[in-house]
């Protein structure tokens, strides 16, 4: 894909759109660490490697510039999807986690991409990523709780 990737140029690529609230001229930031968007949160594979791993049940495919829906936002059914184009690039789900929040592995060797309609895009540096929901803490009755996080 191209170095300096604007949203719009994305958006275009893939046929995926976003809300028009959103600048579409930025351009898209890609990291090669920790990274939230909405309720995903994208995690070094080797931040992660004792916890979570493919089985026997994996299902490893190419990430296609058309994209791989990962995750349906809770609140208005807004999809979180992976992109990437040229190069390497596979998605294996379902994976063992023993935390129970990774919805799959990513290995890239180019630049991947997240794109949701509200939150706009996010690149994902080349490496091994596990990518999965967002939980945080509640208070509420005699202690401390968590849950998935819903945006």
């Amino acid at each position: 894909m191209i170095s300096n990737m604007t949203l719009s140029t994305l958006t275009t690529l893939t046929g995926l759109d976003v809300f028009d609230y959103l600048d579409r001229e930025i351009s898209v930031p890609v990291i090669d660490g920790l990274q939230a968007q909405g309720d995903l949160i994208v995690v070094p594979y080797a931040l992660l490697a004792e916890s979570v791993a493919t089985t026997v049940r994996s299902h490893t495919e190419n990430v296609p510039l058309s994209g791989i829906e990962l995750l349906r936002s809770a609140i208005g059914g807004n999809p979180h999807s992976l992109v990437a184009d040229g190069g390497p690039c596979t998605w294996s789900a379902p994976v063992f986690d023993a935390r129970g929040l990774a919805l799959g592995i990513l290995d890239t060797s180019v630049t991947a991409y997240l794109i949701h309609p509200e939150h706009g895009a996010t690149g994902i540096a080349p490496g091994r990523y596990v990518i999965g929901r967002q939980r945080e803490g509640t208070r509420g009755g005699w202690g401390r709780s968590s849950q998935l996080v819903a945006d």
